[in-house]
């Protein structure tokens, strides 16, 4: 008689089997964490957004609108790059496009800032959610070791939904990666041309000022 193999399958989770979906949560909620950041420093690359700006000097009408902007932006701490932003367009001609070509470059440098992070993650994302799932797979058939056919399928079933929701973990984290990248696009977008139409705003005003004062130089029945 062939002497009865002994199981070693004592039907209790694996530290494994816990440690594995955790790290997978983690992650995941790490790559989207960081994905979101992103999308943060795009859309808070200036402490006044460019199209708000905007709006509000196409009403603007006459002289004074940029000072009324000037004193808005000395009250807002944050507002370094607006300030700076205004003191390049106040420069003399000769420095002026410089200075201004310096502040559009800061800005591009601000709204840039972890552009490739979400696209990192996703890939991350990725890869750890199948590694993990495949691990998931692997390291649960090592510990089951010989069981009867009929609870050996009960066992792989188990296993395979393990897999499967690892796998989801890390899929999870990647669509979000993705759009938060989509996302941080259409802002950059936005304020990179919000801030180019704003240039062009002040430029306009500022001529409009300048007008202004030569005229009110000019002696009295000239």
């Amino acid at each position: 008689m062939r002497g009865a193999r002994a199981s070693t399958f004592t039907g209790k989770p694996s530290p494994a089997s816990v440690v594995i979906p955790f790290v997978a949560v983690l992650v995941a909620l790490a790559c989207a964490a960081a994905s979101a950041r992103r999308v943060w420093f795009a859309a808070h690359a200036t402490a006044l957004h460019p199209e708000d700006i905007n709006a509000a000097l196409a009403k603007a009408k006459g002289p004074g609108a940029v000072d009324a902007l000037r004193a808005l932006v000395a009250k807002e701490p944050a507002a370094d790059w607006e300030r700076d932003l205004l003191d390049a367009l106040a420069a003399p001609p000769a420095q002026r496009v410089a200075l201004v070509n310096e502040q559009l470059t800061e800005l591009d440098y601000r709204i840039q800032r972890w552009a490739r992070v979400p696209r990192v993650c996703a890939s991350i994302a990725t890869s750890f959610g199948f590694m993990l799932a495949t691990l998931v797979l692997r390291k649960g058939l090592a510990d089951t070791g010989e069981v009867p056919i009929e609870v050996g399928e009960m066992i792989v079933k188990g296993l395979v939904a393990d897999a499967l929701m690892v796998g989801a973990m890390g899929l999870i984290g990647t669509a979000f990666c993705i759009g938060a990248q989509s996302e941080a696009k259409r802002i950059a977008k936005a304020r990179s041309v919000g801030a180019d139409k704003l240039v062009e705003r002040l430029e306009e005003l500022l001529a409009v000022d300048q007008e202004a004062r030569e005229i009110a130089q000019v002696p009295q029945g000239s």
